[in-house]
């Protein structure tokens, strides 16, 4: 039976079945990063992610999003005081991806985004973070959990 599967696979890579960068690269594009963590490392994986995704599809091939809630929103914290989290954000935001805020989370924490926040205006605040996930992945945007 691995055997079969194999073949199969190798098959549709080898007959076109299989997509590639360079044929995704040629299509609309759009990816919604979900970013909940309160890890640091996490936290950079996600941006780096962001931009390796970039990278491989194009900045103007691709609209991407980060949508943050929970813990995922101390990235911001964080980026106040933190030099290379701060230039990754920064460098990304440049190159066309949105940061999105979960309002719940900045309720539930008293948090005050134009003073605890890095670079976070009203437009990028939504009202729910998972929210906002669902709506875009309705609207086709992949799914990327990192």
């Amino acid at each position: 039976m691995h055997k079969l599967l194999t073949l199969a696979v190798f098959a549709m890579m080898t007959f076109g079945g299989a997509s590639t960068i360079a044929q995704a690269a040629e299509m609309p594009n759009k990816a919604v990063y979900h970013l909940n963590s309160k890890d640091l490392d996490t936290q950079k994986d996600v941006l780096r992610n962001a931009q390796n995704h970039l990278d491989a599809i194009g900045k103007d091939k691709i609209d991407l999003r980060i949508v943050m809630h929970a813990g995922g929103v101390s990235m911001l914290r964080v980026a106040k005081t933190d030099e290379s989290v701060k230039s990754s954000i920064d460098s990304l935001k440049l190159q066309g991806v949105k940061f999105v805020v979960c309002n719940k989370t900045l309720e539930r924490g008293k948090i005050n985004y134009k003073t605890d926040l890095y670079d976070v205006s009203e437009k990028d605040i939504v009202p729910s973070g998972v929210a906002e996930i669902v709506l875009l992945q309705a609207k086709g945007f992949g799914y990327v959990k990192p």
